[in-house]
């Protein structure tokens, strides 16, 4: 019996999704970080207004000041979807895992001076509670912003902070006892070097527009935070007085925060770029915030550095004005 092989050539009817097609043109395929991301958003045929907030429908652009032709203009240059975001995530956790088994296999903590430790634990645990008023801002730019390619990115960005959040956690046990945990969320809500921060966190939780919360959080107060604190405090300051171990357990955050800024920057230079009444008022909002930021980073710059702390702060200001500039929102 002769069996004949033949090969054809099988011709795909279209090359993505119609609701995709309409941002790239029909004789284009789509990635897959597109057609994860452009026309996801609902757009028509509510069913009512929210009861809680009946100005706007349950999805409405007209929640920020902030005005876009198109909001999917707002992409990640980093272009994460669930996949590539999970993917991305799991190759970094496995490298964290692999600098606690390294500190811990090799007692590194051990050998870290008590004074150095104890500073560490005493400025890096209250800052679990910041990285949670970071996921809950993000969350809440998910929740009330508009168009995918803005809010995917902010539901990513608010679990990454539920993640530092859970470092500083793993931190603290592998350099004392639990009962540091306490220590830290006592420290948040009743020592005077933590109260500015904590203020400027609780008011964020009621700011509206989302995009306004987008800058405040994650442009004005992050941008000055992670610098300071991972650094110039640990990279800095711990690392070189024999706290290294300290150094690689909190590694994610650096990495993660120069990462996560390219997405932030992009999003605030294409939508300032869109009108100059965007761009007033994104400059004003970040005008606002960071000079707050600034004052409520100020006492944990002291608890962390001493005399050199404002310094340090000021030379994250700078960094920070540099960014803004590049994003043509100059300070």
């Amino acid at each position: 019996m002769n069996i004949d092989l033949q090969a054809r050539e099988i011709t795909s009817l279209r090359n993505t999704y119609a609701h995709v097609a309409k941002y790239i043109g029909d004789d284009k395929p789509a990635s897959r970080y597109q057609e994860a991301t452009y026309g996801a958003q609902p757009s028509a045929n509510f069913h009512y207004r929210p009861t809680w907030d009946p100005t706007h429908e349950l999805f409405d652009a007209s929640r920020s000041a902030i005005v876009l032709a198109d909001w999917y203009v707002l992409k990640d240059p980093r272009q994460f979807y669930y996949a590539t975001w999970t993917m991305a995530r799991a190759r970094q956790q496995e490298a964290i895992e692999a600098n606690f088994h390294f500190v811990e296999s090799r007692g590194m903590v051990g050998k870290i001076p008590d004074d150095v430790r104890l500073k560490a634990v005493q400025v890096l645990l209250p800052l679990r509670h910041a990285a949670w008023g970071a996921n809950m801002n993000n969350a809440s730019v998910c929740a009330y912003g508009y168009g995918t390619a803005f809010t995917a990115p902010a539901m990513f960005h608010a679990m990454d902070n539920l993640g530092v959040a859970q470092y500083l956690t793993r931190l603290g046990l592998a350099l004392d006892d639990p009962s540091v945990l306490d220590e830290g969320k006592a420290a948040w809500l009743g020592d005077p070097m933590w109260q500015v921060l904590r203020r400027f966190v609780e008011d964020t939780f009621v700011v509206k527009d989302p995009f306004e919360l987008f800058v405040a959080q994650n442009l004005a107060l992050d941008g000055l935070l992670y610098p300071l604190v991972y650094g110039s405090f640990v990279d800095d300051h711990v690392a070189l007085k024999g706290g290294t171990a300290v150094a690689m357990l909190t590694a994610f955050m650096p990495d993660w925060h120069d990462e996560s800024a390219r997405w932030i920057d992009a999003v605030v230079k294409t939508a300032a770029a869109e009108s100059p009444a965007n761009q007033k008022l994104i400059s004003g909002w970040m005008q606002a915030w960071a000079e707050r930021a600034q004052s409520a980073l100020a006492p944990v710059a002291q608890l962390a550095l001493g005399d050199a702390g404002q310094d340090a702060l000021v030379e994250a200001r700078s960094k920070l004005a540099d960014r803004c500039r590049k994003a043509g929102v100059p300070l």
